[in-house]
């Protein structure tokens, strides 16, 4: 499927972001190894989410789905999973697999689990590793690669230094110690994205937090809760690079989530000079949230680089279209971790956008943008990466004539309706 953009005149409005992606997939699991009913709202409907709702209901959950935005997960308890009759299928969805790979690793019975072709190439050794030195019986493709199989095994607490900071590996050995005997120390490089550890302590479990240094504890149970998701930033992101870019605009993002883990793009655009304000500012289950308030601004480059990194790198992508407006040089560095997305999100921002005529050059661990460069419409490949897809979209509402988006269905990995919520905001 192909999707054709052109140049907008102006955008303006007010929208309801849809729920975050990391926090929906989280509700689920933790629901369904909960005792009583999880209710969820606001939950994101998307591909990747729905991989693992039914990735639990294999597994003997009932999850009901009673509206658009709201699930019910019928919690069974700490060891109320029950063996799955066939491979668990995690589509394009890096945090269904690897954080299952971690609730898996302890149970009393066998598992498979698999992906699409993207993500059968997507690096699992980062949770083979320490989930071996727990005493998980697991083993990849090339002890690398789904499929993975995983026996059911007794667990122990490590320590563990993390290589990468990387909310999904954190993740991954929380949720494998919860049935391990001893509990795990985590220790993380930078800090990166905590919704488990907040949800998990409003589930009934225990985590001890130092800074960088997490202490997971074992878990007798959790109990039921009702989540409400915030907006996810990942997808404002776009919306907010298009309200600075695109002439006379102002949008009114409603209900955005601004975990400071993940608010880096905030950081950065407030630093190349982007006219931002929050307001009605509130908190659900540990999460803060609020409403984005985004209007057109004269970008300057800026570098992007160490501890910022894992706060923003899903929005790197769109980061680097904003960049090309920008007047001066914008460095994005310490971002191998893009390499190992859905796409090399290197190589791949760089090829759409140099296509647009931007003046782009990839660097072993980023990208160096030189602006601002007058963009130029095309046809693009979304190499099958939802980010990718939506940033060229973005693209095309500041590019002189028509760019089009080869293979835009990729978006419903993440946010299905992007271009309707997108169109409806031109005036």
């Amino acid at each position: 499927m192909k999707l054709t953009v052109t140049p907008a005149k102006r955008l303006a409005g007010e929208i309801r972001i849809p729920g975050d992606k990391s926090i929906s997939h989280r509700a689920i699991m933790l629901g369904s190894i909960a005792k009583g009913d999880t209710h969820i709202s606001h939950f994101l409907m998307s591909d990747d989410c729905l991989s693992t709702i039914r990735a639990f209901r294999q597994m003997g959950v009932p999850i009901e789905i009673t509206n658009p935005e709201t699930v019910i997960v019928k919690g069974q308890g700490l060891h109320g999973l029950k063996a799955p009759n066939s491979a668990i299928d995690a589509g394009n969805s890096g945090t269904t697999a690897r954080l299952l790979a971690g609730l898996l690793a302890g149970q009393s019975f066998n598992s498979i689990i698999t992906g699409d072709d993207s993500l059968r190439k997507r690096p699992m050794d980062r949770v083979i590793i320490p989930l071996r030195q727990m005493g998980a019986n697991i083993t990849g493709t090339q002890d690398k690669y789904l499929p993975l199989s995983i026996r059911g095994s007794a667990l122990k607490g490590i320590n563990y230094h993390m290589p990468v900071a990387s909310a999904q590996v954190k993740s991954c050995l929380i949720l494998a110690t919860l049935y391990a005997d001893t509990p795990s120390r985590i220790f993380e490089p930078a800090l990166s994205r905590n919704h488990t550890e907040l949800m998990l302590q409003a589930f009934g479990g225990r985590l001890d937090i130092y800074n960088n240094e997490i202490i997971a504890y074992p878990a007798n149970q959790l109990y039921g809760q009702h989540v409400h998701v915030p907006g996810d930033i990942s997808s404002a992101a776009f919306f907010i690079t298009a309200g600075l870019l695109v002439p006379n605009s102002t949008l009114v993002l409603k209900g955005v989530g601004l975990n400071p883990t993940r608010t880096g793009i905030l950081d950065v655009y407030k630093e190349m000079g982007g006219d931002i304000a929050i307001e009605n500012t509130s908190t659900s289950g540990g999460e803060p949230m609020g409403d984005i308030i985004v209007k057109t601004s004269n970008l300057e480059g800026t570098v992007i680089g160490g501890q910022l990194i894992p706060r923003l790198i899903d929005e790197i992508p769109v980061i680097a279209l904003a960049a090309t407006q920008a007047q001066g040089t914008t460095i994005i560095k310490d971002a191998q971790e893009l390499k190992v997305k859905e796409s090399n999100r290197i190589a791949t921002v760089v090829d759409i956008l140099s296509r647009l005529g931007a003046d782009i050059e990839a660097t072993d661990d980023g990208m160096v943008i030189h602006g601002p460069t007058p963009l130029k419409g095309n046809q693009v490949d979304s190499f099958g990466d939802h980010r990718l897809a939506m940033m060229a979209a973005i693209a095309g509402l500041i590019a002189q004539g028509e760019t089009t988006i080869n293979s835009w269905e990729c978006v419903n990995i993440s946010f299905p309706g992007f271009y309707d919520v997108l169109s409806s905001l031109q005036k």
